[in-house]
């Protein structure tokens, strides 16, 4: 967030520089929006947040549902071992064959907690990322018709560059300032 602040920061005061050089003081114009006041009043926005935080709850009831079986899992193997060290410690438990027994459970029993947490580590981190592959899929519209709005009203205004007041970065800017191609043409 500093950092888009500070490049917002910088590309004013050479728009500024710009502005105060002479006959481009009446040409540039700068302009804001606020994506986040859009994206909270825009209908299609609130439907696709809607539907995301949906499918947000789903998926989190599947992982209450998976982290409650893990606990339970985890009381069951902390129960059992407390048993078994009862059973070595009392003596109840003495022969090889029994302590080997014992220890295959526990050990089978511990295995079984370990492959259910990494099951469920590995369920959130696919979530994670459907998520976000969803939210960018719903939202892509929605941006693109803001963005074109954007641009439009911008030419409507002669406004040659628009930036977004939520985190700082150009939305829209006037190719006639784009000066890409001159700085790769010195850096050759």
């Amino acid at each position: 967030m500093k950092n888009s602040n500070l490049k917002l920061l910088i590309f004013i005061i050479t728009a500024a520089g710009f502005l105060f050089s002479g006959n481009l003081m009446a040409q540039v114009k700068i302009g804001f929006v606020d994506s986040e006041v859009i994206l909270k009043q825009l209908p299609e926005a609130q439907k696709v947040q809607k539907q995301l935080e949906d499918l947000q709850k789903l998926y989190l009831d599947t992982i209450q549902t998976k982290e409650t079986e893990l606990k339970s899992k985890a009381e069951t193997f902390k129960t059992r071992y407390a048993d078994a060290q009862k059973s070595v410690e009392s003596g109840t438990v003495s022969s090889e064959a029994d302590l080997k027994s014992l220890n295959e459970e526990i050990s089978g029993l511990q295995n079984e907690l370990q492959l259910l947490s990494e099951s469920l580590d590995n369920y959130k981190q696919n979530i994670q990322n459907s998520l976000l592959q969803t939210q960018q899929e719903l939202f892509k519209p929605v941006k693109e018709k803001i963005t074109k709005t954007i641009e439009e009203v911008s030419k409507s205004l002669k406004i040659n560059f628009v930036f977004d007041k939520a985190d700082g970065t150009l939305l829209y800017g006037d190719k006639e300032f784009d000066i890409t191609f001159k700085v790769l043409d010195k850096l050759k």
